[in-house]
């Protein structure tokens, strides 16, 4: 064989293989599902945690301008995490499809408000805390990611989240604080008002609440 021929035949060979793992590559991508961009519940929830602690580990705001500037910015970053369409629909249970889509609405915002507020007070107390992150449980669209909360100081205390997936993001649909579920509370709450008065009078009470 010349040496023009062998040089050849090394670059046939060489290009042959280029395009063999090329396939092999292009072959494996078709059949193995693609790693998802955001993470699965419990790095999604670690995310959003661990910018929530960033913000409550700064210095502590002393004019009620800075605290409500902190608290803002806690909003900005938990509320995208949360379902409060979901919370909110099982949190009122049956009397839910008794409201007009307008009442729905207002009582999303209005709810809204008032879980972000309490649970926003609750994380800007874990200042000296770590987060633990204990387990998780998938089960297709559904999620459950439990954590500890741990301090020097105080007892620690779990933090359940139970996320399901919204176009592939998970998001809170119920927070579980030492085996009490936040949806189930508020839902005998929200029971016995309207119960007692009407659907009207809890929104008022939840408005007074906010204020």
């Amino acid at each position: 064989m010349t040496k023009f021929g062998a040089s050849t035949a090394i670059r046939m060979i060489r290009q042959r293989r280029v395009v063999a793992v090329g396939l092999l590559y292009l072959f494996f991508c078709i059949l193995l599902p693609a790693p998802s961009r955001a993470g699965g519940p419990t790095e999604q929830v670690r995310a959003t945690l661990d910018q929530v602690l960033i913000i409550t580990r700064s210095p502590k705001p002393q004019s009620q301008a800075q605290k409500e500037d902190l608290r803002a910015q806690l909003a900005q970053i938990i509320y995208p995490r949360f379902d409060f369409t979901e919370m909110a629909k099982r949190a009122l249970g049956p009397h839910w499809g008794r409201r007009s889509s307008e009442e729905q609405r207002e009582f999303v915002k209005i709810f809204a408000e008032l879980l972000g507020k309490s649970y926003a007070e609750r994380i800007e107390s874990s200042t000296n805390q770590n987060i633990l992150y204990t387990r998780e449980i998938a089960d297709k669209d559904y999620a459950q990611v439990d954590t500890k909360i741990v301090s020097e100081t105080y007892p620690e205390f779990s933090i359940n989240y139970k996320l399901h997936s919204v176009d592939k993001e998970w998001k809170v649909y119920d927070i579980v604080i030492e085996d009490i579920s936040l949806v189930n509370n508020y839902r005998s709450q929200f029971d016995r008002v309207i119960a007692r008065s009407s659907f009207e009078e809890l929104v008022r009470m939840m408005k007074e609440k906010q204020s």
